[in-house]
């Protein structure tokens, strides 16, 4: 190893010290979805937006309660409608008689965590009014631009298999979720698991055992701890190699943008981390990808109709990549 190597060494003793804490605190109330776990501390650290696909009743909006609490941050929650305005979203002026101008009155989402459930149930018109603030961190209203404070991610809920009285979100929306994480129905040991672990007891009261564990300045300074990860300069090039073939592959409609390599690089770093690693490996990069673009990528009419579905196209180009050595 080279003297440049050696100083790039991180002491990550601290940063798993940390992440220990908080799963123990999530898994307070949360039974398994050790993988969902994984994939929205890996979104928070690595400040992303974080889209959640599962039927009701997994503990989407749970979780996303969790973790507001474990950082000790403020959360607010958006119930999304199809008659849901984006004033009702972003805050409007309203005039103040006493001083006989107007003012802006913020809405809901200038928070540090927001939760938006259902967010496939509003229109397009509704959708247009995170774009800014998803990619920017900042709304504008009337010519005046508003700053979010750090941290702020947005968690989005939708149910795969409930159709009626939904929309698809924007391509360009889906293109600022960092990562999208779909959550599995229990097993049978799991589901025994939460019937004990809830017999005698109500979620509410379970949640007031939940201690914050994580300040917003830890979580600040943890992911510029991140950004030092090493990364070799061939796990660079397959990163790029895998998002390039999702625009070429024709079993795709519609390939992933640059965004999504960066969601890799910066999951990759992440996920590195939360295995003790100061550096990232082609397996790191193998594990996120799938969540980085599994909503990037449109497949084709012909593999649509075959049933073939994005998962399995990416998978199926992670193995034709030849993986660095």
């Amino acid at each position: 190893m080279s003297e440049k190597d050696f100083d790039l060494r991180i002491d990550l003793t601290e940063f798993s010290e940390k992440i220990k804490q908080v799963k123990n605190e999530i898994k307070k109330l949360i039974i398994g979805q050790d993988q969902m776990i994984d994939q929205i501390l890996i979104s928070l650290i690595a400040d992303g937006h974080i889209l959640i696909e599962g039927v009701p009743g997994v503990a989407k909006t749970l979780t996303a309660r969790l973790v507001s609490q474990i950082i000790n941050t403020e959360f607010k929650r958006i119930q999304f409608t199809p008659d849901l305005m984006p004033a009702d979203i972003i805050g409007t002026s309203v005039y103040n008689a006493q001083k006989g101008s107007f003012e802006f009155k913020k809405g809901p989402i200038f928070s540090n965590i927001v939760l938006i459930d259902e967010i496939n149930r509003a229109p397009a018109k509704t959708q247009s009014a995170l774009f800014e603030v998803m990619e920017e961190r900042s709304i504008t209203v009337e010519g005046k631009t508003h700053q979010l404070t750090e941290p702020f991610i947005i968690i989005g809920t939708q149910n795969p298999i409930e159709y009626e009285g939904t929309y698809r979100l924007p391509e360009a929306q889906l293109d600022r979720f960092f990562f999208k994480i779909d959550i599995n129905l229990p097993s049978l040991e799991e589901e025994i698991e939460i019937l004990n672990k809830y017999n005698y007891q109500d979620y509410k009261d379970l949640l007031k055992d939940v201690k914050p564990c994580l300040s917003t300045e830890e979580l600040l300074g943890i992911r510029k701890q991140i950004n030092n990860i090493h990364v070799e300069k061939d796990l660079i090039e397959y990163i790029a190699k895998i998002v390039n073939e999702t625009r070429n592959n024709p079993d795709i409609f519609l390939g992933a943008s640059p965004r999504a390599s960066l969601a890799i690089l910066k999951a990759a770093k992440v996920f590195s981390a939360l295995n003790g690693k100061d550096f990232i490996t082609p397996e790191d990069i193998q594990y996120v990808a799938i969540p980085a673009l599994i909503h990037r990528i449109i497949p084709s009419s012909e593999k649509e109709i075959e049933g073939i579905q994005s998962i399995d196209i990416i998978r199926s180009i992670i193995k034709k990549i030849e993986i660095p050595r």
